[in-house]
C-alpha cells in the first residue's frame, strides 16, 4: 500500500513561484514512474512532468522551461518547483506514483493563480 500527501499549493500572483511537495509512504522503491498531474476546472487530468523507471524526465509542453521535477530519495518526496505561473496553470495537483502497473493518487492540492 502506498500513501502520497501533497503539500504546497495556494493562491498566487500571475508570475509568481510555488513548489508543490509529495511525501510517498509505503512500497515505493520498485516505483515504475513518480510524476505530477493537474485537473482544471472542467478538463481532463493532464500529465505535467513525471520520471519514469529509467530516471529520465518528463514535462508536458505547457511545463517546460517553466516547472522542475525533484525528489529526495532519503525523503521519499517528490516536489514540482514551479515558475512564471499563470492563470492557465489554476488546477488541482496530483501526486502520481506507478508501483507494479498500479496507480496511486494523493488527494491533490490545489493551485490558483489570479490577481
Amino acid at each position: 500500500q502506498v500513501q502520497l500527501v501533497e503539500s504546497g499549493g495556494g493562491l498566487v500572483h500571475p508570475g509568481g513561484s510555488l513548489r508543490l511537495s509529495c511525501a510517498a509512504s509505503g512500497s515505493i522503491f520498485s516505483a515504475n514512474a513518480m510524476g505530477w498531474f493537474r485537473q482544471a476546472p472542467g478538463k481532463q487530468r493532464e500529465l505535467v512532468a513525471r520520471f519514469t523507471n529509467s530516471g529520465d524526465t518528463y514535462y508536458s509542453s505547457s511545463a517546460k522551461g517553466r516547472f522542475t521535477i525533484s525528489r529526495d530519495n532519503a525523503k521519499n518526496t517528490v516536489y514540482l518547483q514551479m515558475n512564471s505561473l499563470n492563470a492557465a496553470d489554476t488546477a488541482v495537483y496530483y501526486c502520481n506514483v506507478v508501483v507494479y502497473g498500479v496507480n496511486y493518487w494523493g488527494k491533490g492540492t490545489l493551485v490558483t493563480v489570479s490577481s
